[in-house]
């Protein structure tokens, strides 16, 4: 791995070997074991130009090791976010990868959260949300909620059990 940092090397890495070649990046040899013997929920953005291009990620770990679920969901947000197209090659050299890794969440009230600090998810039988904290144009807790609960099709004044969670960033 190059000199970026080791988290976003294996999200761009994982994408330009779906996008080249096909093929799902194999766990590279040498990896520190903060991502070989951790466990967590990770996030991988992908920007194009200042705008999101694709993000997918698990709030809980879904894969053995950390490295194994940054680059599962680096391929699942370069080729399944429904909002987008997969990523072509041709889009590679103009594509800012970021991952966010999880806290586990935990239970809270409308009060204890804060946008810039904490994530927040939603539920609502089975209809859930979740929205990253120090999000662009979130800036108030009837934000945060408003558009997580939006994403989740839970209605605006419907109650819903609230989680919230941290975020350790890793962008280039």
């Amino acid at each position: 791995m190059g000199a970026r940092d080791l988290y976003v090397e294996l999200a761009r890495q994982s994408v330009e070997a779906l996008v080249r070649r096909g093929v799902r990046l194999p766990l590279p040899p040498g990896l520190p074991a903060e991502l070989t013997t951790r466990r967590a929920g990770a996030f991988v953005s992908l920007k194009k130009r200042g705008l999101l291009r694709g993000c997918i990620g698990t709030y809980e770990p879904t894969e053995p090791t950390l490295a194994e679920e940054i680059i599962a969901n680096a391929v699942r947000a370069a080729s399944e976010d429904p909002r987008f197209p997969p990523v072509s090659s041709r889009e590679l050299p103009e594509l800012s990868v970021s991952v966010d890794v999880l806290s586990p969440p935990e239970p809270c009230r409308e009060e204890d959260l804060d946008p810039r600090r904490y994530g927040v998810i939603v539920e609502a039988g089975w209809r859930r949300g979740l929205l990253l904290p120090d999000l662009p144009g979130v800036e108030t807790v009837e934000d945060q909620l408003r558009i997580a609960k939006a994403k989740a099709g839970i209605a605006p004044d419907a109650p819903c059990r609230l989680l919230r969670f941290t975020v350790e960033r890793h962008t280039e």
